[in-house]
């Protein structure tokens, strides 16, 4: 929603303002400088992605338009659903908690977290890992070492949009000045022609300039920042994952264990001691 409201403060700014100074409107319409900038910038994206980073930038784009999901709300349930498994533990063993792991989306335990269950590469993280704590012969050095590598590979592969949005938006300058080029040669062949005339060509010739870095820094620049902050908030919760287990390795209660992994959360995020407290005894008693 953010998304848009922005691209209508961008656009009323740009065109309210050329029209309140007396221009007009239509002079800026030229639907061919679209199509060269346009489909010149997508050529180059084709050209220069994998397949793999191109659908994983066709497929993050949407999700510019939707609000984050890494809320508050969705780190309690988390961290309640973290102090249950490891409550489950130190009670029951590690061995109670392979069935768990094996079939999360069967487990009465997981079931409870339904949000946090939605999300697949957090409970893949979390269950991979309870499943190497199961497995015993643990060394909390070692699995901290193959965590951080895991949540480092997993960083990159989720800048990937992120980082495909931005080089096409620093594309688009340099392709508006192509269809700039393009039209003044245009111009140049009509020579001869009423200055009234000749007038119009030269400003649709300069219209490419206009559309390529209004594109760019009105539109799809800031997209490519939006994913980047939205691959860091998913990097988080991975992180607060590994704090909270790598607590439990080192002998810390569930409680301080959990606290741990709150203190790792963005402050807009995180909730206060005593929220957080709370919503566990809650959860403890549904």
């Amino acid at each position: 929603m953010l998304v848009i409201i922005g691209y209508i403060i961008v656009l009323a700014s740009v065109f309210g303002g050329f029209a309140a100074g007396g221009g007009y409107l239509a002079a800026l319409f030229h639907p061919i400088e679209l199509i060269i900038i346009g489909g010149a910038a997508f050529g180059a994206f084709v050209v220069g992605n994998s397949t793999k980073a191109i659908k994983a930038t066709l497929k993050g784009v949407p999700e510019c338009f939707k609000g984050s999901r890494y809320t508050k709300e969705l780190y309690m349930e988390l961290m309640a659903l973290l102090y249950d498994v490891l409550t489950k533990i130190r009670k029951e063993g590690l061995m109670a908690l392979e069935g768990d792991v094996d079939r999360p989306e069967e487990s009465p335990l997981f079931a409870k977290y339904p949000r946090v269950l939605s999300d697949h590469h957090a409970m893949e993280f979390m269950t991979d890992y309870l499943r190497i704590m199961v497995s015993g012969n643990l060394n909390a050095m070692e699995i901290e070492n193959l965590m951080d590598i895991e949540i480092d590979t997993h960083h990159h592969e989720a800048e990937v949009p992120g980082q495909c949005l931005t080089k096409i938006g620093d594309a688009l300058p340099a392709f508006g000045i192509v269809a700039a080029v393009m039209g003044v040669v245009k111009t140049m062949g009509s020579v001869g022609i009423p200055p009234a005339e000749l007038g119009k060509l030269i400003g649709a010739a300069l219209v490419g300039t206009f559309v390529g870095i209004l594109l760019a820094y009105g539109f799809v620049g800031p997209l490519g920042g939006l994913l980047a902050q939205k691959a860091a908030e998913a990097t988080k919760m991975l992180e607060c994952i590994k704090v909270t287990l790598l607590a439990s390795l080192n002998g810390y209660s569930p409680a301080m264990a959990v606290e741990f992994g709150r203190k790792v959360l963005y402050s807009t995020e995180r909730p206060s001691f005593s929220e957080l407290e709370d919503h566990v005894k809650q959860a403890k008693n549904r």
